[in-house]
């Protein structure tokens, strides 16, 4: 992949999306909880805060925030997590919420057989008013440089105006060169207020167009960009790489710009025990990650995004696609062994769970 210098650019990722105050009930349940820990999240987002945490890359994001206490706290733990935000596009408040208002999401993590819950608040959020022409994307790409641009399905899904600002920025970063990826997150709920799956699939394939990593499991990919491969359903449940396979082949030759094909294989055995692993098409071959069956799960949140930064740094640093998806698959693990959508994991640790060390004390 032709991934620009490090000395060209200002940001080694880019990220474009909506972060939002996660409430966390801990151990308990949203519906009883009488106190949440505060975290910060958002599909796009993490993917930056990943790269630029764990594997120490230069991150920047691009979003919106109204300006008043709620937004100040997004704020700071961006700036917590070493992500730059002065991209950030900044409502005022009008006291209430009634124009605009900064997005919730209260998720419990869920244990054994009872699974994780998600309940969003995010609409009329200040992410959602965004437009094309509200960023100077020319600035960012042109004067500052990018090496890698992020950005997905969910962010495209919130708003009528959302997918042309993901299409203009896209545009603005094959102009200059920015390697593009795109995680199309499938989430039939967000899209029923504009135009449900028909538009759904409108958007994913315009925005396919311009796209060199594409990420998403088969529903995704059946779903947002309309492939329909025979038997696909079924072949999955017994043979999943020849499943892929043929939805591989039939998503490059619609879109041959496509350099990369990558999605998590995962295994809901109970919400504590999962199948992991992950799969990657790159110059026609597939790589498969290490499997880790009956891998143990704290808080599955994030683990797809983790996934994609971790795939993402494979790529830049190594441009092998084997080592990339390894990469994604460990960081996606590890990124699920602790609370909230962030990572905790240090790229030593994701490098020792490659190499294939057990979880022993470390003193």
């Amino acid at each position: 992949m032709n991934v620009k210098s490090p000395e060209s650019c200002d940001y080694d990722i880019l990220s474009l999306g909506e972060i939002m105050l996660r409430l966390d009930p801990g151990d308990g349940r949203v519906r009883t909880s009488r106190s949440f820990r505060v975290w910060e999240g958002g599909g796009e987002y993490n993917v930056a805060r990943g790269l630029r945490k764990c594997f120490g890359l230069r991150a920047a994001v691009v979003t919106a925030f109204v300006d008043n206490e709620v937004g100040r706290l997004l704020e700071d733990f961006v700036l917590q997590g070493g992500v730059d935000a002065s991209h950030i596009k900044w409502y005022p408040h009008d006291g209430l919420g009634r124009t605009v208002r900064n997005g919730l999401n209260f998720t419990e993590r869920g244990f054994g057989v009872r699974g994780a819950v998600g309940c969003v608040d995010r609409g009329n959020t200040a992410a959602c008013k965004l437009q094309p022409g509200d960023i100077d994307w020319e600035h960012i790409f042109g004067v500052h440089g990018v090496r890698w641009f992020h950005t997905g399905g969910i962010f495209a899904a919130i708003s009528a105006t959302a997918p042309d600002v993901i299409i203009e920025a896209l545009r603005c970063a094959k102009k200059h060169g920015t390697m593009t990826s795109y995680d199309l997150n499938y989430r039939a709920s967000l899209w029923q207020e504009f135009g449900g799956l028909e538009r759904c699939r409108e958007v994913n394939r315009e925005v396919a167009k311009y796209v060199d990593v594409m990420i998403g499991n088969e529903e995704d990919f059946t779903a947002c960009l309309g492939l329909h491969v025979e038997g696909l359903d079924e072949e999955m449940k017994e043979l999943p790489l020849e499943g892929y396979k043929k939805m591989i082949e039939q998503a490059t030759a619609e879109f041959p710009n496509f350099q990369a094909i990558a999605t998590t294989l995962r295994a809901v055995k109970t919400a504590s025990i999962n199948d992991w692993g992950a799969i990657c098409w790159h110059d026609g071959t597939l790589h498969e990650a290490i499997h880790r069956p009956d891998l143990a799960i704290f808080d599955r949140v994030g683990g797809g995004d983790s996934f994609a930064s971790g795939l993402i740094y494979g790529f830049m640093t190594t441009g092998d696609a084997g080592k990339a998806v390894d990469y994604g698959a460990a960081h996606g693990a590890l990124a699920m062994t602790t609370p909230g959508d962030t990572t905790m994991a240090t790229v030593g640790e994701v490098e020792a769970l490659m190499a294939g060390k057990a979880a022993r004390v470390k003193r």
